[in-house]
C-alpha cells in the first residue's frame, strides 16, 4: 500500500499530514500510525493527522500522538494541518475546521516577511494552582511549573516522574517546565504524553505556560513571546476575571517535504 504524505513542522514539533478526504486510510490502523511516526523504521514525526472532509467546516483534523493512538488536541499540529489546507487550495486565509476539541478558526498571518498561521484555541475559565504547579486544560491537560536555569534543567527524568505518578499515570499529562525572561516573554521545554518523551515545542503546552504564568502574575502582557527548543511562538489572549477568551496561538508552520511511503501489508 503506498501513503502519499507530507511531512511538515511548527517550532520543531514535526508530523506526518496525509489528505484523506477519500477516507482510504484506516482510521483503526494504531500500528501503521505508529509505524510511520517511527524515526527509524518509518517517515519519523511527534505525530500524525489525517485531514479529512466535514460537513459545516472547512475539513476535519483527526490527530494521532506517535504511539498511534488518537490524542487531544494539537496547538502545532492545528497550525501544520491548516498550511497544508492552504498549500492545497482547500482553504483560502481564513478557515475553519473541527478537531477532537471542538470547532477551531485559523488565519494565514503576515509575520516580519514570514508566513503564520494564527490558531484560535479554546477559552481557559479554569486553572488549578499548587505550590509549584499550575494544571490546566487548553485542548490538551497541561501540568507547568516556573523552574530556574531551564536549559539545564532535566527535562526528560523530571517529566516523566510528574507524568507517571498516581494523579496522572492512567490518563497522563504533558508537562511544561519554563523560566519568566520578562514580563512579556517566557521560554519552554515540554515532555509530551504519547510521544513519551521532550519535544522541541507544544502549542497547547506554550498556550498553558502562557496562560499559567499570567494568571500567576509573572508575566503582565496579553501578547506574549515564547522562546521554545526548536523556534519561536506568540500567545495573545484576552481575561476577564480570570477567563481566557480569544486566545490565538501563533508562529510559523512549514513543509519539510513530501514523499510516498510503500507499507508492507
Amino acid at each position: 500500500m503506498s501513503i502519499h504524505f507530507s511531512k511538515y513542522q511548527g517550532a520543531g514539533n514535526d508530523f506526518v499530514i496525509i489528505d484523506d478526504r477519500s477516507c482510504n486510510f484506516d482510521r483503526g490502523d494504531n500500528s501503521l500510525v505508529k509505524l510511520l511516526c517511527d524515526r527509524r523504521f518509518g517517515i519519523g514525526a511527534d505525530g500524525l493527522m489525517l485531514l479529512r472532509s466535514h460537513e459545516g467546516c472547512d475539513f476535519e483534523m483527526v490527530y494521532y500522538n506517535a504511539d498511534g493512538f488518537e490524542g487531544s488536541m494539537c496547538g502545532n499540529g492545528g497550525r501544520c494541518i491548516v498550511a497544508f489546507a492552504y498549500s492545497l487550495g482547500i482553504v483560502g486565509k481564513e478557515c475553519n475546521f473541527i478537531a477532537v476539541d471542538g470547532e477551531h478558526s485559523a488565519s494565514v498571518i503576515e509575520h516580519k516577511d514570514e508566513q503564520w498561521i494564527s490558531l484560535q484555541m479554546i477559552d481557559v475559565n479554569t486553572i488549578e494552582k499548587g505550590d509549584d504547579f499550575s494544571y490546566l486544560d487548553t485542548g490538551s491537560p497541561h501540568y507547568v511549573q516556573v523552574v530556574e536555569d531551564l536549559s539545564e534543567f532535566s527535562v526528560v527524568a523530571k517529566g516523566r516522574e510528574i507524568r507517571t505518578n498516581d494523579r496522572f499515570l492512567e490518563v497522563g499529562t504533558n508537562v511544561n517546565f519554563i523560566e519568566v525572561l520578562d514580563s512579556e516573554s517566557l521560554a519552554i521545554r515540554t515532555y509530551e504524553r504519547g510521544v513519551e518523551d521532550e519535544t522541541l515545542a507544544c502549542g497547547t503546552g506554550v498556550t498553558a505556560a502562557v496562560l499559567s504564568a499570567h494568571s500567576r502574575g509573572l508575566i503582565t502582557a496579553n501578547e506574549v513571546d515564547v522562546k521554545a527548543l526548536g523556534g519561536d511562538l506568540k500567545v495573545r489572549f484576552k481575561e476577564n476575571r480570570s477567563e481566557y477568551t480569544d486566545v490565538f496561538l501563533q508562529g510559523p508552520a512549514e513543509l519539510a517535504f513530501k514523499g510516498v511511503f510503500d507499507a508492507q501489508v
